[in-house]
């Protein structure tokens, strides 16, 4: 009756996925994967067009926008 009990410790990240291991020193803030990164590179192109659409079209080309985000895409994929 007079038992404390501790709260449960907090579970470790999940182990591989997609054929990765797990990745611990990312700059990312929390846990991804192989495919999340790819996701997050994908989202990030998607996201860096429609900006360039916007507002620097009419300066510069929209294959600078494609160059600029497939550069950020590897850097998450490999880093994050």
């Amino acid at each position: 009756m007079g038992e404390k009990r501790k709260p449960p410790s907090p579970a470790p990240p999940p182990q591989g996925g997609m054929g990765e291991t797990t990745k611990d020193n990312g700059f990312l803030p929390f846990y991804t994967n192989l495919f999340d990164r790819i996701f997050i590179a994908v989202v990030i192109l998607i996201g860096v067009h429609l900006l360039w659409l916007r507002f620097v079209e009419q300066a510069l080309p929209i294959e600078l926008a494609t160059v600029i985000s497939i550069v950020i895409g590897y850097y998450v994929v490999r880093r994050g």
